[in-house]
C-alpha cells in the first residue's frame, strides 16, 4: 500500500478501552529496530513486532514477537496445529488488519484476530501505535491478559 494512514488514534483508544496503562510515544521515520529501538528508549528486545500471519482462507493470527528474536515456523506451526502457515501480502494484511505493514498492532485491528505472544515477551515493552512513527509502551504480562493472548515458544534467536 502506498498510503500510510495515521490509525493511532484507533490503536491508543483501544489500549485505553482495554484499560492499559500505557506512554504513546512519536518519532520521526527510523530505518531499523533498533532505530526504533533508541527512538522509543528502550532496548531492542523490547520492542514487540505484531507478524500478521495466514492459516487459511480468512483464518489469520497476530504473534507478538520480541525485537531480537524472530518466528521459529516449525514451533508455530506445532502450536496452531496446522502443517502450513504464510505471510499475507502487504495489501491482504491490510485487509485483515486495517493497518499498513510497519504499523500492524492488535490493539485497534479492524478485525480481533487470536493472538500468540512469545513467552520471551515480558516487562515493559514497546508495540507499534497503529500509524509510522508511533508506539505505546505498555507492561507485557497486562498486554498479554487483554488481548487473551496465547502464550508459547513461538521464536527463535534472530540472525
Amino acid at each position: 500500500m502506498s498510503d500510510r494512514p495515521d490509525n493511532s488514534a484507533r490503536a491508543i483508544a483501544a489500549a485505553q478501552a482495554l484499560g492499559l496503562d500505557h506512554e504513546v510515544t512519536r518519532h520521526g521515520p527510523v530505518r531499523s529496530l533498533e532505530e526504533a529501538a533508541a527512538a522509543r528508549g528502550v532496548e531492542p528486545r523490547d520492542v514487540v513486532k505484531t507478524i500478521v500471519v495466514r492459516l487459511s482462507d480468512d483464518d489469520y493470527r497476530f504473534v507478538l514477537v520480541p525485537g531480537d528474536r524472530e518466528i521459529a515456523w516449525p514451533k508455530l506451526r506445532a502450536l496452531l496445529g496446522v502443517n502450513r502457515v504464510s505471510m499475507p501480502g502487504a495489501d491482504t494484511a491490510y485487509d485483515v488488519t486495517g493497518y499498513v505493514r510497519g504499523t500492524i498492532t492488535p490493539l485497534g485491528a479492524t478485525r480481533a484476530w487470536p493472538v500468540v505472544a512469545d513467552a520471551a515477551v515480558r516487562g515493559r515493552v514497546s508495540i507499534g501505535g497503529g500509524a509510522h512513527g508511533v508506539a505505546l509502551t505498555v507492561d507485557a504480562e497486562r498486554l498479554v491478559q487483554a488481548l487473551d493472548a496465547t502464550v508459547a515458544d513461538v521464536t527463535e534467536p534472530a540472525g
